[in-house]
């Protein structure tokens, strides 16, 4: 562990800091959307959208949400929940403005295409392992 620590500098803090943060939020949103199913489907119905819409929406939300938090699969989850934000921020949040809007779809789709781009860093769970990339 000592030198699993030394390795990874400080620098390797932010892409986890953008993980946790898109974990935490896509995690309880996910987790919400399934609890209330019946609710989440109809608003996706009332956009024109069958049900299975909103279960996968639901599932991309969660399973986007724990690769997150455990810092695999990132790209592709990164670019699934980049592509909900859009549909988000295209389909609903763009008509009420930026402020009190669209702003923190974009800031998750944002961050969401960060971790794309830069990369999960080298505190995951395969790092934690002794697999990491970085060793």
């Amino acid at each position: 562990m000592k030198e699993f620590l030394e390795q990874c500098k400080t620098r390797e803090v932010g892409p986890f800091l953008i993980r946790l943060a898109l974990a935490i939020v896509f995690i309880v949103h996910g987790s919400q959307k399934f609890q209330n199913m019946e609710g989440t489907a109809g608003f996706f119905g009332s956009l024109g959208f069958p049900a299975f819409v909103a279960y996968l929406i639901a599932f991309v939300e969660l399973a986007g949400g724990i690769a997150m938090l455990l810092g695999i699969f990132t790209a592709w989850a990164g670019i699934l929940l980049a592509l909900v934000m859009a549909g988000a921020i295209y389909l609903v949040k763009f008509n009420q403005g930026f402020s009190g809007g669209y702003e923190l779809d974009l800031t998750l789709l944002l961050a969401a295409l960060s971790v794309v781009f830069s990369g999960p860093g080298c505190w995951t769970v395969k790092c934690f392992s002794g697999k990491c990339a970085h060793k």
